[in-house]
């Protein structure tokens, strides 16, 4: 690591089998680039990316590899020269990728053949800093750390081939963001309803992995009863007694005793993930069916992506797999 850049962190899809114990699932913060990364890698999807925040990392590579720049828009360089973000790119050792600020979207991923080499704790390479656990040593990268991959120089047939059309939602000024009743949706009165859906709310600037805190016309909970904690999800959107609302995210805490008004459907994680303080933000209500087909359709255009990017894999024939097969008899 020649440059760490902004809360550089190893992060996959999450650990969500330490919820029981009270740990944060922590994870990426936009699942949908970072799977793209991998895809784009030839990695299985929940493999472990670097995720960096505003500016982005300066790495030198010892050893060739197909890297991949996804999320937020950067102006990488390797070696000085601008490369494409969403698309494979050879690499060898000596090499320095420079991927530099944000200039669109608060969140970026670097994603390696191979995988990253670091401890799995309860199923999980994610780092979450509250805890000092998981990632590379329960910390945000430094200068002169070093990073393995799991597989070195993997082979992957024809990494030019391997780009993805990629469409951003969080670029507007205002950015609409799906949700679907939340737990205490039926507590809050209707004029209250009304103003969430209504209005718009600013991203503020107390926005991070935990919760984005959001500025608005304040949300009434007067009538709403007092509740015990209860578990939280990604996405919730909680009330408390000021009536800004605040989205759950990735370091989120494991459960909550603010009433819960609404649910960021699971297709928009990442696109309000990905707003900057400033950018504004207007909800807009579907039901649980909608949300559901929503997210199935994001994968099954995954899984095409998947299927084009296997299709690029060199085949291996029956009488060679015949032969790997009996190895491990």
């Amino acid at each position: 690591m020649t440059q760490p850049g902004l809360l550089t962190t190893v992060q996959d899809l999450g650990r969500t089998k330490g919820l029981a114990q009270g740990f944060s699932p922590s994870g990426v913060m936009d699942q949908w680039s970072a799977i793209q990364g991998n895809l784009l890698v030839n990695n299985v999807e929940n493999e472990a990316v670097l995720e960096y925040s505003i500016l982005g990392p300066t790495v030198t590579f010892s050893t060739p590899a197909v890297i991949a720049v996804t999320g937020g828009v950067v102006n990488a360089k390797l070696n000085g020269t601008q490369i494409h973000e969403n698309q494979a790119i050879e690499v060898n050792s000596e090499d320095v990728l420079e991927i530099g600020p944000l200039t669109q979207g608060r969140y970026g991923y670097l994603a390696v053949s191979g995988g990253l080499q670091v401890d799995s704790i309860l199923a999980s390479k994610a780092t979450s800093l509250r805890y000092g656990l998981g990632g590379f040593k329960g910390r945000a990268l430094k200068t002169g750390d070093f990073l393995a991959t799991v597989e070195p120089k993997p082979v992957i047939a024809e990494p030019e081939k391997r780009k993805i059309a990629v469409s951003s939602h969080y670029t507007d000024q205002t950015v609409s963001i799906r949700v679907t009743e939340g737990p205490q949706f039926a507590q809050f009165e209707a004029e209250t309803i009304t103003a969430f859906t209504n209005q718009q709310f600013k991203i503020s600037k107390n926005a991070d992995r935990m919760g984005l805190r959001l500025e608005g016309q304040p949300l009434s909970v007067a009538n709403v009863p007092e509740m015990l904690s209860e578990a939280t999800v990604a996405g919730g959107i909680q009330v408390p007694k000021n009536g800004q609302p605040i989205v759950l995210m990735a370091d989120r805490q494991t459960t909550g005793g603010y009433p819960v008004i609404g649910v960021v459907a699971s297709v928009d994680l990442p696109t309000i993930a990905q707003l900057v303080p400033g950018q504004v933000v207007r909800f807009k209500m579907i039901s649980l069916t909608q949300s559901q087909q929503a997210l199935a359709d994001q994968k099954a255009q995954l899984k095409q992506i998947k299927q084009t990017f296997d299709a690029l894999n060199p085949k291996v024939s029956r009488k060679t797999a015949t032969k790997i097969s009996r190895l491990f008899r």
